[in-house]
């Protein structure tokens, strides 16, 4: 058994991993400990999701979202169950004035679940507020930000992280195979020559 060969399958599997799009699509980790797309309110979590069906399916977004005058889905998913006996209202304002964009009036959402679709015409910052109204005492009112409008990017740690994994799994098939070592070599000391 060729245990470069093991090393070189089990390498490639990880690379998959990391650049899979469901393992990054919430910062990377599982849960909601590190999940950027959550919203605390009394001590109960919201997470949202943002779709461009058209643009890219199946890719959720978050704090990012690339395209405008394109139908955006927006998913509110209550984790747990408190949230679904209580109003909640919906709001997205467009920054920094401040202008309302969407409203969804104070309901209560018994299947933990709230979808509404929005085209955004403006390149901007916008602001979701999310009121919950309970039945006695003060309303809490919270926020998250997001943009849109940057179209589709790849950040400089990304690439980085893809220049990095792409020499290692070079470097890799040059030590555990003779042939590509051999080309690799030639090719250096043609470039040597230069």
């Amino acid at each position: 058994m060729n245990i470069n060969k093991n090393f070189s399958g089990v390498f490639l599997v990880v690379i998959g991993l990391l650049f899979s799009t469901s393992l990054w699509a919430h910062g990377g980790a599982a849960g909601t400990d590190t999940d950027q797309c959550k919203i605390e309110i009394d001590g109960e979590w919201v997470h949202y999701t943002a779709y461009q069906p058209f643009i890219a399916p199946g890719e959720e977004y978050c704090a990012s979202i690339p395209e405008i005058n394109t139908p955006t889905n927006l998913v509110f998913d209550y984790i747990g169950t408190m949230l679904r006996g209580v109003s909640m209202e919906y709001e997205i304002t467009k920054e920094p004035e401040g202008k309302r964009i969407l409203f969804k009036e104070a309901a209560k959402h018994t299947t933990g679940t709230v979808n509404t679709t929005h085209s955004f015409t403006e390149a901007s910052r916008y602001l979701i507020h999310l009121k919950l109204i309970p039945e006695t005492g003060e309303p809490t009112d919270v926020h998250l930000g997001f943009t849109i409008g940057g179209g589709t990017s790849t950040s400089w740690t990304m690439l980085a992280m893809y220049a990095f994994f792409i020499f290692a799994g070079l470097y890799i098939l040059y030590l555990s195979h003779a042939g590509f070592k051999e080309y690799a070599d030639k090719l250096m000391g043609k470039a040597k020559e230069l």
